[in-house]
């Protein structure tokens, strides 16, 4: 079983930066396809970025249009978590952002395609 703890969320202003962190404990880290998706109040949940597993120690990232060139996802192995710097926020940014984790190789923007979820964190982004 994994447990995916994010933390870092806060209230900023328009243009701060952010990092979130997710914490994984259980399983073989290294191997896991880790995402970060988000939901604002009112409406479906959204993906926002992905560090794919793609074999060996070989990941490969993808972002949402609406984020790409503002956020960008890395990950410390030997310390089994995931981050998301977010820059230049805007307020459509505010949700609440949650870390995923699926075993597999294969492309996945649904959060449904993901096999364990942490609980999230708020971002909230003001005028």
């Amino acid at each position: 079983q994994v447990q995916l703890v994010e933390s870092g969320g806060g209230s900023v202003r328009a243009g701060d930066s952010l990092t979130l962190s997710c914490a994984a404990s259980g399983g073989t880290f290294s191997r896991y396809s880790m995402a970060w998706f988000r939901q604002a109040p009112g409406k479906e949940r959204e993906f926002v970025a992905v560090s794919r597993w793609i074999g060996s120690n070989i990941y490969q990232t993808d972002y949402a249009n609406s984020v790409k060139g503002r956020f960008t996802t890395s990950r410390h192995n030997a310390e089994n978590t995931v981050y998301l710097e977010m820059s230049s926020l805007e307020p459509e940014d505010t949700a609440v952002y949650s870390c995923a984790a699926r075993i597999s190789q294969d492309i996945a923007t649904r959060w449904s395609d993901y096999d364990y979820w942490g609980q999230g964190t708020q971002v909230t982004v003001s005028f």
